[in-house]
């Protein structure tokens, strides 16, 4: 019926004021569900009368804008309403629990590192002085996101930076406490003290910042001039998390959540007097001094992070996504930022190639025009021949066929496997991993973190991937860094 009353419509001599009564009719037909594929050929039909071609024109161009309003509001019965309701139809069938959707989030600067099978460790046949610690064996692993680069300088000042005005916010009174007591900085009246023309005293900023500034009579003379400086061993962030397998323990059974959470206090400033101790008899102090707070260095990666900062800064990463989630009234992920396990590591860095020896494939550190492809010690010291004498910057050199960059070489990485000389033997072949964090009171050998990839002073053995050393957790290099991973699915995020 809605057809033959158009089609009458069009064969009519249309009149001038028909023009004006024909979005109300177009918009009709739209609330009863008319295709809006017919409604081009109806219009086609009308502009042909030329007298009326200019004023149809304006109509359409009219109609798309109070079509788009209504839709923009809901309105329409074909806008697209996201909101879903979370209680079923009530019709006496299953229709499982109705939750908020994800929206697709992509984590900035990582790439998707796809699930598969490899064949893990050593493929040098000819290397039998790690036959048992890095024996050969197929695993597969999970998908998860992988950071493009090592965690940069600027990246890493990020977290410094905020960890620093949140304790100075708090210093200065600028807190808010919810009804159940938990405080949070409040960053709107801190921002706007920053940029207020009329900010407290010198004198009560001093004495409000006494407890993370170095007193003046310790200075020397050419800071003590300074208003203040900050005593960084006092940037410390604080974070409480629970060991998920200790929880599940038949022996932790009885106690209750709380009893099982664990509270850090994390020194966040890297040391960057690694510089100095690593190298004896060496004149390195212009890296001491510039390496981490030079901006012309910020896209390096960066180094004196010790296993434990790199887990906080994990922490951090995963509260600035879920706080900005929830900002926006989206559900806070589950899934958080961490360190790669060992395995995970190393499929990463093959980039889909099985047996492999470097990421870029076998056997060879140079390429065919015979320029290294990686940061490294060659030869007998000639740390120039690559084109960095000590780091160089986090995407320098071919990525891998992930997308990787300097997977082998510039730093070693941290991951949050224990080194232990017989696990290869003992996990499982489905994400195999041993991970354990250690007490003070804990031994050494337990202290032990596995580190892949090599760096710019090791030689080019140290670069193959199955390859693997460690550091002691606690344990600060000027050739040692690290990069995230967060198991996120790759749609329906």
């Amino acid at each position: 019926m809605c057809f033959a009353i158009l089609n009458d419509f069009v064969k009519v001599n249309v009149q001038p004021y028909l023009i004006f009564i024909l979005p109300f009719i177009v918009f009709f037909f739209s609330f009863v569900n008319l295709s809006l594929i017919t409604l081009p050929y109806y219009l086609i039909r009308i502009c042909m009368n030329k007298l009326f071609v200019a004023k149809t024109i304006k109509f359409f161009v009219f109609y798309v804008f109070v079509v788009s309003i209504l839709s923009s509001c809901k309105l329409m019965p074909f806008s697209n309403n996201n909101v879903v309701s979370n209680r079923p139809p009530d019709d006496g069938m299953v229709h499982g629990t109705y939750t908020q959707s994800h929206s697709p989030l992509t984590p900035l600067g990582m790439v998707y590192v796809p699930p598969g099978v490899n064949i893990m460790g050593q493929p040098d046949e000819n290397s039998k002085i790690h036959s048992l610690t890095m024996k050969q064996r197929n695993v597969t692993i999970e998908g998860f996101w992988m950071d493009v680069t090592e965690t940069t300088n600027n990246q890493y000042r990020q977290y410094v930076t905020w960890v620093l005005d949140s304790i100075t916010a708090k210093l200065l009174g600028f807190i808010v406490a919810d009804a159940e007591g938990n405080e949070a900085v409040d960053w709107v009246k801190y921002y706007e003290y920053g940029n207020s023309k009329t900010p407290i005293s010198n004198e009560e900023l001093v004495g409000k910042l006494s407890p993370i500034t170095i007193p003046k009579q310790n200075l020397p003379l050419n800071l003590a001039k300074k208003l203040y400086v900050i005593n960084v061993d006092k940037i410390i962030y604080h974070y409480e998390d629970y060991d998920l397998r200790e929880v599940s323990s038949p022996a932790n059974r009885k106690k209750s959540l709380k009893q099982m959470v664990k509270k850090n206090d994390i020194k966040v400033y890297p040391d960057t007097f690694v510089w100095l101790r690593d190298f004896s008899y060496s004149y390195n102090e212009p890296m001491a001094r510039k390496y981490y707070s030079d901006p012309s260095f910020g896209n390096y990666p960066v180094v004196g992070v010790n296993w434990n900062q790199a887990v906080a800064f994990c922490n951090w990463r995963t509260n600035l996504m879920n706080s900005y989630l929830s900002r926006q009234g989206r559900l806070e992920r589950k899934d958080y930022f961490r360190l790669p396990s060992d395995y995970e590591w190393e499929y990463a860095a093959k980039g889909g190639r099985i047996k492999t020896v470097y990421p870029w494939g076998n056997y060879y550190l140079r390429n065919k025009k015979g320029c290294l492809l990686a940061n490294f010690k060659p030869r007998r010291g000639d740390y120039s021949e690559d084109g960095a004498i000590t780091t160089a910057k986090a995407d320098s050199y071919w990525p891998n066929d992930f997308g990787l960059y300097n997977m082998s070489g510039n730093v070693s990485e941290w991951t949050n496997s224990i080194y232990y000389e017989g696990s290869s033997v003992l996990m499982n072949d489905l994400n195999p991993n041993i991970e354990y964090t250690a007490k003070k009171s804990d031994p050494l050998a337990m202290r032990r973190k596995i580190i892949k990839g090599g760096s710019w002073k090791d030689i080019g053995n140290l670069l193959q991937l199955g390859s693997k050393s460690y550091e002691y957790q606690d344990t600060v290099k000027s050739y040692l860094g690290f990069r995230t991973v967060i198991s996120l699915p790759l749609v329906n995020l």
